[in-house]
């Protein structure tokens, strides 16, 4: 009797750790491959504890999450003949656990290999411009090269972006030498079209005070209130040009017509000599010993030359 209540009891013990053994629980975000002696379930195991039949089941567990992937830094030059780096990003998950299990050996490691080759291919077939601004439009050519292998593999591609593009130092100089030059010409349009603005204003407004005298006096009190606005010592006062002439041409009129000026002597010609009036009340004695008379023999004055050199 106590023979075969210890045989129970082994039978017990061993049936429970069997039970034990083949207990698996299976997270939410993941899916459980069961395979038979050797053979794949077609359906996977849901999320739960799950039973497999001791020494017969082995299960496999695939992750269903999104996987980001960071894609290493490639090398490569543009369709424009320009070297750069680029590195990307990917997002990617699986959508049939049995066919990335088995159709492939490690699924992850193929996404990369596949997402380095696509993204060096692209590089090559794209400009430098659609790299830095069209970008739109390699994610989604990347997306199509990487969704036809992942597709038999069962992964789903989310989306795949270009993070980070890297220049050569002589390009970035460049593109830098460009934009400014660019602004530079901006910045020259809109002044020149600003000054031609102006000068349709002032335009306009030169014949609003021809037409207007009294706009020009209330113009010029104007100004003059805004130079006094600033508390200097100096007051500048604007002086019209228009009224120096008035009275430049009042001035010429008045010399015309005073009686018994002397005309001014023609341009070019030099003016009359005084007449010599005779000193006749002159005394004759004192004509004559004011003058001296020379003898005829003295000889003139001589003042040697000073090119000769002296001996």
């Amino acid at each position: 009797m106590e023979v075969v209540v210890v045989v129970l009891v082994v039978a017990a013990v061993v049936g429970l750790i069997s039970v034990l053994s083949g207990l698996r629980v299976v997270k939410q975000y993941e899916r459980g491959v069961v395979y038979r002696f050797g053979r794949v379930n077609a359906l996977p195991k849901e999320p739960g504890p799950r039973l497999l039949v001791p020494f017969m089941d082995r299960m496999t567990k695939v992750n269903m999450q999104v996987v980001t992937m960071p894609v290493p830094s490639q090398e490569g030059i543009t369709r424009d003949n320009v070297s750069v780096r680029v590195d990307a990003v990917l997002y990617f998950r699986v959508v049939d656990p049995v066919r990335a299990t088995v159709d492939v050996q490690n699924y992850q490691f193929a996404m990369l290999q596949v997402a380095q080759t696509s993204l060096r291919s692209i590089i090559g077939k794209s400009d430098l411009d659609d790299l830095l601004s069209g970008r739109e439009k390699l994610h989604e050519g990347l997306e199509l090269m990487l969704s036809t292998p992942a597709t038999g593999w069962g992964v789903h591609i989310d989306r795949v972006e270009i993070k980070d593009v890297a220049l050569p130092e002589s390009m970035k100089r460049s593109m830098a030498r460009q934009a400014e030059a660019d602004r530079e010409r901006r910045a020259r349009i809109i002044t020149a079209d600003g000054e031609l603005q102006a000068s349709h204003k002032l335009s306009e407004a030169a014949r609003t005070m021809d037409a207007n005298p009294a706009a020009l006096q209330l113009r010029m009190l104007q100004t003059v209130v805004e130079v006094a606005a600033e508390k200097n010592s100096t007051l500048v006062l604007p002086f019209p040009v228009e009224l120096l002439r008035f009275f430049d041409r009042a001035a010429q009129g008045s010399g015309a017509a005073a009686p018994g000026a002397p005309e001014a002597p023609p341009a070019g010609q030099q003016p009359a000599a005084a007449p010599q009036v005779a000193a006749a009340d002159e005394p004759a004695e004192v004509g004559q010993a004011g003058r001296t008379e020379l003898p005829e023999s003295a000889s003139p004055l001589q003042i040697p030359d000073p090119r000769t050199s002296e001996e």
